[in-house]
């Protein structure tokens, strides 16, 4: 009977309803994957996806409007279901997806609990503004009150309160007829800056709902676009303080990726020297011959050094919130003075900077090419008379940087960028065991391919990749800093590698974060994702355990037992190697690695008291001001 049940059910005639409906608005823009865990009241979601993994794939995105419609979508079969192994890895592997590729991330959950998971990729993904479209469930509107399984409405767990402050857009779809409007307002949120998540409630009994033939009624991927606009007045100011600048330094953060070329042409043209954020050292090329690494949070010498010249006389902060890790715990000396013009899409973000000289909002592409024009527009006899015959940047200088790049593209001559100031570079050819974690992350750039993507876990693995790990290629480094939040790379490997097919992708990440998450490998094995999962195993938080040591805290709560995670990983599929010696990495077969069907785990016994370069952090939860620091103490004794 069981089984005559089941193959009515499988043949019974497929109908639409809204949850289909929000399968075509993803569809229109090019949503591959939703990532979920499912449940009961999401199952009408689930239903509507797997109907369209079955349905024919259509050369046309149906819309009233064929002006504005499509001949062909880029994603033919998406999006279909990426089922994690906790809803919070849901929510990161959207936010690792919508970094890699641009688009929006989407993650769902069933009810109650399953929303509840979600909440904190989602305020990662907030604090970090990665566009995020979360879909929950409620229990059916008639159960609304009456303390129904997993009901979460705001008469029970309100899981809509819950989102309100981790959300760009946060709402309750209470009527059939409102889905279509709400679903476009988040859409269009989530795009607009400040980005970010937005959340859509919808019980199951709309989801459910038939609407026949009925289809989308906006065309969401054209009014999506951002205009290019800047503010003039203010444009017409900034352009006077570059021409009457002698020294320029851009200090960039995460959100200047988008206008990377144009930042960096603009750079070469007027000799800027670059300094960026830890967030905003995915942005530059760390061999470019003007770039002088981080600042901030396990920053480099050379980056607080180019900021505190006295020749310097501008400095154009780009695409950055200028929060506690990004600015050395709000270093006065170095950063935020009078010497600082502000420059955002993202207006919220001056709130953080009175003391500019100047804020200049806008499209901050239009912004720089605006720059590049100028200068291309002035005549010899202008640059003598401003001062900027030697402004740009010594061809010589680019000519040795395109050799050095070609140079480094092999492991044999890999070396640490020479225009940077690192902590005792030494370590990172270190051949001491138990490994030094310096030496862990030259050797992954030095034998990993120059398309690899490189994801940094909270913990340890912040201080030691933003010091010391240097990518070949721009754009290949990814950290979740905003909101700090645990195995956040684990998942997020899992969305960056469904994003970016042929590309391998390294999740550094630590044994506590490991213990946390792990199973989320699973889902790498079970879509066959080459990812390599690289553990620093100390047996601790070293976070806790070494800032605890710094701080002259009590040592409590940071041990760890031993664990053989290699053999976890082999249990479940996946391909492991235990690593306690340099010769032991070396000795990967690192091609064979990259191109497997199956993840890899290495499980890295590093030296348990090499201390991260972490003292920023401890500065400020010691309340201590930097101005008050010497500089080589910051970066020197972390």
């Amino acid at each position: 009977m069981h089984t005559e049940a089941t193959q009515t059910i499988q043949l019974a005639p497929a109908k639409r309803t809204y949850a289909d409906l929000l399968i075509d608005y993803l569809l229109q823009i090019d949503v591959e994957y939703i990532f979920g865990v499912p449940g009961g009241a999401i199952e009408p979601l689930y239903d509507a996806l797997a109907r369209h993994q079955r349905a024919p794939v259509a050369k046309e995105i149906p819309h009233h409007n064929k002006v504005l419609t499509r001949r062909y979508r880029r994603s033919r079969n998406g999006p279909r279901a990426i089922i994690a192994r906790h809803e919070a890895g849901a929510a990161f592997m959207a936010d690792g997806y919508a970094r890699e590729t641009g688009r929006i991330g989407v993650c769902c959950a069933t009810t109650g609990p399953g929303a509840t998971n979600l909440i904190t990729g989602v305020a990662s993904a907030y604090a970090d503004r990665v566009p995020m479209l979360v879909i929950t469930p409620q229990t059916a509107l008639p159960s609304f009150g009456k303390h129904g399984l997993q009901e979460s409405s705001s008469d029970a767990i309100d899981t809509v309160g819950m989102f309100e402050e981790c959300t760009r857009y946060n709402t309750l779809v209470s009527h059939e007829d409102q889905l279509e409007g709400k679903l476009f307002t988040a859409l269009l949120t989530s795009q607009r800056k400040p980005r970010g998540p937005v959340h859509l409630s919808i019980p199951m009994d709309i989801l459910s709902l038939p609407i026949g033939d009925r289809r989308p009624s906006f065309h969401v991927a054209t009014l999506m676009r951002q205009p290019q606009v800047v503010d003039t007045d203010s444009m017409d100011a900034l352009c006077e303080i570059v021409l009457s600048a002698k020294k320029i330094v851009l200090f960039l953060g995460a959100g200047a990726r988008e206008s990377i070329h144009q930042i960096t042409e603009f750079a070469e043209h007027y000799n800027a020297t670059i300094v960026t954020t830890p967030a905003g050292k995915c942005c530059v090329n760390p061999y470019h011959p003007l770039n002088r690494g981080v600042f901030g949070y396990a920053g480099h010498a050379s980056a607080r050094q180019a900021l505190t010249d006295d020749s310097v006389d501008l400095v154009m902060a780009i695409g950055t919130s200028l929060g506690e890790l990004s600015t050395s715990g709000w270093d006065q000396t170095a950063l935020l003075n009078e010497k600082l013009v502000h420059i955002e899409s993202t207006i919220e973000n001056f709130s953080r900077s009175p003391m500019a000289r100047l804020h200049v909002y806008g499209h901050m592409t239009s912004v720089f090419s605006e720059l590049i024009d100028m200068h291309q527009s002035l005549t010899l006899r202008e640059i003598k008379i401003l001062g900027k015959q030697e402004a740009i940047i010594d061809k010589a200088l680019l000519k040795e940087f395109s050799q050095t790049m070609a140079d480094i593209a092999t492991p044999e001559n890999y070396h640490i960028p020479h225009n940077l100031e690192l902590i005792d570079p030494s370590q990172s050819e270190s051949n001491a065991v138990p490994i030094k974690p310096q030496r862990l992350m030259f050797d992954l750039v030095k034998y990993f391919p120059g398309n690899t993507r490189f994801l940094s876990d909270a913990g340890n693995s912040w201080g030691w990749t933003t010091h010391y790990l240097h990518p070949k290629q721009t754009g290949h480094y990814r950290i979740g800093l905003g909101y700090g939040a645990m195995a956040w790379a684990i998942g997020a490997s899992v969305g960056t590698a469904l994003g970016s097919p042929g590309n391998p992708v390294v999740c550094i990440t630590g044994d506590g974060s490991f213990l946390m998450s792990g199973m989320e490998l699973t889902v790498a094995v079970q879509h066959e994702l080459p990812i390599i999962y690289v553990i620093l195993n100390d047996q601790a938080l070293g976070m806790v355990k070494h800032g605890q040591r710094l701080g002259g805290a009590e040592q409590i709560g940071y041990e760890l037992p031993p664990v053989d995670f290699a053999g976890i990983a082999r249990a479940v599929g996946a391909q492991a190697w235990t690593i306690r010696t340099p010769d032991d990495f070396k000795k990967l077969d690192f091609e064979a690695i990259c191109n497997a069907s199956v993840p890899t785990l290495l499980d890295v016994y590093i030296d348990p008291e090499e201390v991260p370069p972490m003292g920023v952090r401890m500065q400020t939860l010691s309340q201590k001001h930097p101005q008050h620091k010497d500089k080589n103490d910051w970066y020197t004794k972390d």
